[in-house]
């Protein structure tokens, strides 16, 4: 049966360009060959919430496309053994989803002036808390 993914892969920064743009472009004919791919889409280099490998930024690619169980068996066996794969995640989505853009670039701004609000707090009296 054919059901609609999306593939996050985090390729390692140390690799060259060439070496994961050949890596992607192998994930994409593999997807073009057993099923249909509806997107793919570069979000460069980010930083990652912890590190892998000692890395703390991946290349992320990502695609959207429609296959069967056979296709993500082959992927995941694949990008499992691939030199230059840091992290992937195949997920099942509902067709009416809409496609994931990509992430916000920078962090968002922080909220105040940057000073600390702890400052500008009336201190409690923590004798008088504990009656």
């Amino acid at each position: 049966m054919t059901r609609l993914y999306e593939l996050v892969l985090m390729l390692d920064p140390e690799a060259g360009d060439a070496d994961r743009d050949r890596l992607a472009d192998d994930v994409r004919q593999q997807i073009e060959q057993a099923g249909k791919l509806e997107k793919a889409d570069t979000w460069g280099l980010r930083k990652m919430a912890y590190e892998i490998g000692q890395r703390n930024e991946a290349d992320y690619r990502y695609f959207r496309f429609e296959g069967e169980g056979e296709l993500l068996e082959r992927l995941d066996h694949n990008l499992k053994i691939a030199e230059g794969t840091l992290r992937f995640r195949i997920f099942k989505v509902d067709p009416d989803t809409p496609s994931n853009p990509p992430p916000v670039s920078e962090r968002p701004a922080s909220v105040g002036d940057g000073s600390d609000d702890r400052e500008r707090r009336p201190r409690r009296d923590r004798d008088r808390d504990r009656n």
